[in-house]
């Protein structure tokens, strides 16, 4: 039986808060107002059918359909395209691409689970297997993904919410919008405001979603088994378990409301970035309340002068590595709709779903292998990636080649100058890692992902998309040397974020196994 809480609106009146915005909230409603008050009865005007296909063969199958069907319908429009005018011909190929986007999102929306964050993913790192003329349009339909993937009705909603707490929704709330605010993979978000007259976001997950996640890992054992043959060192495995532990752990809201408080604790006050608070009485297993916040999502982000799009990307690189050498923390979701850009400048990070700790042992190593790229030694590096178990036979691999390899996948943080970051090095830098084309190819084949390791190159690379989708220029290396040697702030961000930590009691020494906190 799923845990089911109780919690009851107070009997008294409490006055009117303001909202993050400065905007006065509605006057709060004691419990027996609460109680009477009439919901609106919202429709989803969508196909009835919402069900999230959960078996792992019929969800592979709904993927190799769409590919299938497409690949099909794009050869005939080829064809067809011999008898019609130029003007014609190109008006006809777009209309075909348009169509397979727009299915590809519908069927992977639907399919919710991990299946659809492979979309997200797609969405923010350049498609470049795609024509040069058709990437721009399969750009902005997977994009839509983040921020707008298919909903649930609301009739589903409720039956979670009536699962999840002992009393009805009209009894918690003074207000609860039944059309969600936004969808994703693994649930979907709603508006409410609390009777103390708190404006929340209540993240409820979809039935049937852990089975479909479920029957997903089984393919991704498949996946990293063919992974294998490329990289023989690859411990797939022990990969696939990891992979497993850290999506199921996704599935699990209470240790998701346990992370976030963590790492609202860890930021509370912190002069640019934001993590908002849990609403523990009302959180379960599948359910999340927490602080609703206000601000520009990614795409309006996008929009904003270069300026603006630096700092919002130092800030995000901030948090996402910086967290790392602060918490010993890190949130491996790095996900541009999970950042809000906030009117005072700040950003809010939202979703803590995927978290990993990390010992200082581990991120000792790391910033040994980070310092013997930067003195230029390789064979220093190539001892300490054995150390963190990269290297399998570190004889048998080339020291230079390795050098030239780990530059390639993180040189714009290791390099001492200004870096601007592009969907070109993005797509460098995943080649340098997957490519058989690659002159990294007979290199990769001897080396190994530490199942440790998934999920730190998992941020690494996402952080690295926002950033290529931002075009966002700092000396990154710089940045950088601030948690790894204590190095003085490089930015005007960097002295505010010290004086922060270090008004927290935070105690910098170069060995960073020597740090107090």
């Amino acid at each position: 039986m799923p845990s089911r809480k109780r919690a009851v609106c107070p009997s008294r009146k409490h006055s009117a808060r303001p909202s993050a915005r400065g905007i006065p909230k509605p006057q709060a409603l004691g419990s027996a107002e609460c109680a009477r008050y009439t919901y609106p009865r919202h429709r989803v005007a969508r196909n009835d059918d919402n069900s999230i296909p959960t078996g792992r063969f019929r969800r592979t199958a709904q993927v190799g359909t769409v590919v299938g069907s497409q690949g099909a319908r794009y050869a005939g429009t080829r064809a067809a395209n011999f008898a019609r005018s130029p003007d014609n011909a190109a008006e006809a190929l777009e209309r075909r691409h348009l169509e397979a986007a727009e299915q590809m999102v519908d069927t992977l929306g639907r399919m919710k689970g991990a299946a659809m964050k492979i979309g997200q993913l797609a969405s923010f790192i350049d498609t470049e297997f795609l024509p040069p003329e058709y990437r721009d349009l399969y750009q902005e339909r997977l994009a839509s993904l983040r921020t707008t993937a298919p909903p649930m009705p609301w009739e589903k909603v409720r039956s979670v919410l009536d699962e999840e707490w002992e009393e009805p929704v009209e009894e918690l709330f003074q207000d609860f919008e039944h059309d969600a605010a936004a969808a994703a993979s693994i649930g979907q978000v709603h508006r409410a405001v609390l009777c103390d007259g708190r404006r929340v976001a209540v993240k409820v997950q979809y039935p049937g979603v852990a089975k479909a996640i479920a029957a997903d890992m089984q393919n991704a054992g498949l996946i990293l088994r063919m992974a294998k043959t490329l990289a023989p060192g690859l411990d797939a495995k022990a990969a696939a378990e990891e992979l497993k532990e850290r999506v199921m752990e996704e599935l699990d809201y209470e240790l998701e409301a346990q992370n976030q408080r963590a790492f609202s604790r860890g930021y509370r006050g912190h002069p640019f970035i934001r993590v908002p608070d849990v609403v523990t009485r009302l959180s379960t297993g599948r359910v999340l309340v927490s602080e609703w916040v206000d601000g520009a999502g990614f795409e309006e982000v996008k929009q904003l002068p270069q300026a603006e799009r630096d700092r919002f990307g130092e800030i995000v690189f901030r948090f996402c590595f910086g967290s790392i050498y602060h918490l010993q923390h890190f949130n491996a979701d790095a996900h541009p709709g999970n950042y809000l850009l906030l009117e005072d400048g700040s950003v809010a990070f939202l979703d803590f779903g995927m978290t990993k700790h990390l010992d200082k042992e581990q991120i000792q190593l790391e910033i040994a292998a980070l310092e013997a790229v930067i003195d230029d030694d390789p064979e220093e590096l190539r001892v300490a990636l054995h150390d963190l178990g990269f290297l399998n036979n570190p004889q048998k691999v080339d020291a230079e080649q390795l050098m030239d390899h780990v530059r390639a996948i993180g040189g714009w943080y290791m390099e001492d100058r200004e870096v601007t970051i592009d969907p070109a090095r993005v797509m460098e830098a995943i080649a340098a890692v997957s490519d058989p084309r690659s002159s990294f190819y007979r290199l990769m084949r001897r080396e190994n992902l530490p199942a440790n390791e998934l999920m730190g190159r998992r941020m690494e690379f996402g952080v690295l998309a926002v950033l290529g989708q931002l075009n966002a220029t700092r000396n990154w290396h710089r940045i950088g040397r601030e948690w790894w040697f204590a190095d003085p702030p490089a930015t005007p961000l960097g002295e505010q974020e010290r004086a922060y930590f270090e008004s927290r009691g935070e105690k910098r020494a170069r060995s960073f196994a020597a740090r107090e906190t």
